[in-house]
């Protein structure tokens, strides 16, 4: 007698879903064998289908392994606080991106040193505009935003590369720690480092 489930036609995955159970799988197979160890080969057969889709639609490992780091970074992002205050939403956001981001950056870090620099044919900083994305302050500018309506900064005032210092101190904490900062650590860029930059502008 046949198991209902093994009689049921297996629904075939296409478009959008299919990219993204594709990228997951990357994504798997990156965190359970590392970089220098994954092939087209054993990424298929975790997704459960034939090489050829991953080629029909990613040219080699290298462009699979950018494309699931940067689904993985889109989907697994950080609230963005609404306090009140400039420093309780920086302390609050930079809290959540250290916590959600830790895994990411050592998966990353790891990848990056062992395989996409010496072979992608990139230089390091294409690779970490690739893996951590290039518009790195657009998501979070509706901190600042906010901030700059309740007339706590002027954003007319502020260079873009001081208001992106504080996540990209964690940024490197992360990359260089591999693991989630100490509180004191994400006080100290807010209260020791970014506040006085702010009000020298």
């Amino acid at each position: 007698m046949t198991d209902s489930a093994d009689a049921a036609p297996r629904r075939r995955r296409r478009g959008a879903a299919l990219e993204a159970a594709l990228l997951d799988a990357a994504w798997d197979e990156l965190v359970a064998t590392g970089f220098a160890r994954l092939t087209m080969e054993s990424i298929a057969a975790r997704a459960n289908t034939g090489v050829a889709v991953l080629y029909r639609r990613w040219a080699n490992k290298d462009e699979l392994v950018l494309a699931a780091l940067e689904r993985y970074r889109s989907t697994h992002t950080f609230e963005l606080p609404d306090n009140g205050t400039l420093r309780d939403d920086l302390i609050d956001a930079l809290t959540g991106m250290s916590a959600s981001g830790s895994t990411f950056f050592a998966i990353a870090a790891a990848t990056m040193f062992t395989g996409l620099i010496t072979t992608g044919g990139l230089t390091p900083a294409q690779v970490r505009d690739r893996v951590f994305g290039e518009q790195r302050l657009a998501r979070v500018r509706t901190i600042y935003q906010r901030a700059h309506d309740r007339g706590e900064l002027d954003l007319a005032r502020v260079p873009s590369a001081v208001l992106a210092m504080p996540f990209d101190l964690v940024r490197h904490d992360l990359l260089m720690d591999l693991k989630p900062l100490p509180p004191e650590r994400i006080r100290s860029i807010v209260d020791d480092l970014f506040l006085p930059l702010i009000a020298a502008h």
